[in-house]
């Protein structure tokens, strides 16, 4: 049993780890593209799928699933093996990416998903399901909620050799940090024997929910008090449903007279409310807390304030509206690092404005867009866009707390939390810093004879 790494080891984006299980059979565990610094110009695949009999999606963050089509081209015919929401969630993510990043060719992009479609099973969490593998070995994998956005999972892979010896290889994907609004926290695995770990945020904890909260609506009053525009880059997947169900309740819990009740929330992303649609289809997956409200008459992803924008004709009608107008609103659009998308318009138009907030609720990777204001908005900096220089006079505020990634405590915890714990760890996705920081914790809790060790391409 070895373990290739074919993205998400000097970075975070390019997810693709390949499990080889014997001389003729490996299985990829994601398949994700490359983003930011990390970006490639050719994103075919360069290793060798001969042997590769299945791909296991964790998610369908497009750093998990966007070369997906490219591994199509290069021959992959075996299954796509994903959860039940998240074989929902994948053909929307894969023809945005094509006509995003490849062709706007509608017959292209439907002979792709055609392609796709045929190749996914969709699986229950906590179902066992036989991987193709080549004799003499045998293997199977099972789903475990991870807490990160619908449908994500963590894969726990067993493989029994022909002497019947087992060995269990646990793929975390992307943990969701605890206690965030709609999903339930994941919860550890009973054992692993290899386990492979993300450390987005292997060096930082994360603000408590309320304190989270509560920043959000102090930076929110302060930035509606001058009539403003409030910028908020989200992933279409997770942070946004996220975002939509606290502004929620805090216009909920506001008074009437409130400036709450007053404030418009904008969806500016077509894709943002396709995955907002499944989110509301797949309620019984949600937390306990946000199983109530709907029970109490509550529609914390559809509310008055809200309004959704679909067709680029209603977004640049929405842009030049608040250019003109002096009216506080609070935009959520894509893309999260700020590294295309809609966002980006707004981010051009608005950026150089002194009543402008700019909110970041999600990590920003190294050289995006997103990264470029975070550095230098709080001196009053420049961003190039779309080639135009723009001076930021924006304020720029980050709220950690709203990460979907497990914090440093709940990656320890995803680790202690095992009855059996892993003899080996490698440590994925995520920069140099946080890698090291986390590597150095887990020395710290675990016993001298658990090897870690940081994964390399």
């Amino acid at each position: 049993m070895q373990i290739l790494h074919h993205g998400a080891v000097n970075g975070v984006t390019g997810s693709c780890h390949e499990l080889i299980i014997n001389k003729q059979t490996s299985v990829l565990v994601d398949c994700g593209l490359f983003q930011g610094e990390d970006s490639k110009a050719d994103l075919s695949i360069e290793f060798n799928i001969t042997h590769v009999t299945a791909l296991i999606v964790t998610h369908c963050h497009i750093d998990h699933v966007g070369r997906i089509p490219y591994l199509l081209a290069a021959g992959f015919k075996g299954p796509i093996f994903t959860s039940i929401a998240s074989a929902s969630l994948l053909p929307l993510v894969i023809e945005d990416a094509l006509k995003v990043g490849v062709t706007r060719d509608p017959k292209i992009i439907a002979a792709c998903l055609s392609l796709l479609n045929k190749r996914i099973v969709a699986v229950d969490y906590k179902t066992w399901f036989k991987l193709p593998c080549k004799t003499p070995d045998k293997a199977k994998a099972r789903f475990q909620r991870a807490g990160h956005i619908l449908g994500s999972a963590y894969v726990e892979i067993d493989i029994t050799n022909n002497d019947n010896n087992k060995h269990r290889v646990v793929f975390s994907g992307d943990l969701g940090a605890p206690y965030t609004p709609l999903l339930p926290s994941p919860k550890a695995p009973y054992k692993a024997d290899t386990l492979v770990i993300e450390s987005t945020y292997g060096d930082k904890n994360h603000q408590g929910r309320k304190e989270r909260t509560k920043t959000l609506k102090n930076i929110i009053e302060r930035a509606v008090a001058d009539n403003g525009v409030i910028l908020v880059p989200a992933f279409s997947i997770g942070r946004t449903q996220e975002l939509l169900y606290e502004l929620e309740q805090l216009i909920h819990g506001s008074s009437k007279k409130s400036k709450w009740r007053d404030i418009h929330v904008i969806l500016d992303s077509p894709m943002g409310a396709n995955f907002t649609e499944q989110y509301k289809n797949f309620k019984h997956l949600w937390d306990s807390e946000a199983k109530r409200k709907v029970a109490n008459g509550r529609h914390p992803l559809d509310f008055k304030n809200l309004t959704t924008v679909d067709s680029h004709k209603e977004h640049m009608a929405v842009i030049n509206y608040l250019s003109t107008r002096q009216t506080p609103a609070i935009i959520l659009a894509a893309s999260g690092m700020c590294t295309g998308g809609r966002i980006v318009n707004y981010l051009e138009r608005f950026l150089n404005d002194k009543t402008t907030d700019v909110l970041f609720v999600g990590y920003q990777g190294n050289k995006t867009l997103g990264r470029e204001i975070q550095k230098y908005g709080p001196r009053n900096g420049y961003v190039f866009i779309n080639d135009a220089r723009i001076t930021i006079n924006a304020k720029v505020h980050t709220i950690s707390g709203y990460s979907a990634h497990a914090d440093q405590n709940g990656l320890i915890k995803f680790v202690t939390g095992m009855h059996k714990k892993p003899s080996h760890i490698k440590i994925v996705h995520g920069d140099d810093d946080a890698k090291n920081a986390l590597a150095a914790r887990y020395k710290e809790v675990l016993s001298s004879g658990v090897k870690i060790e940081i994964g390399k391409l």
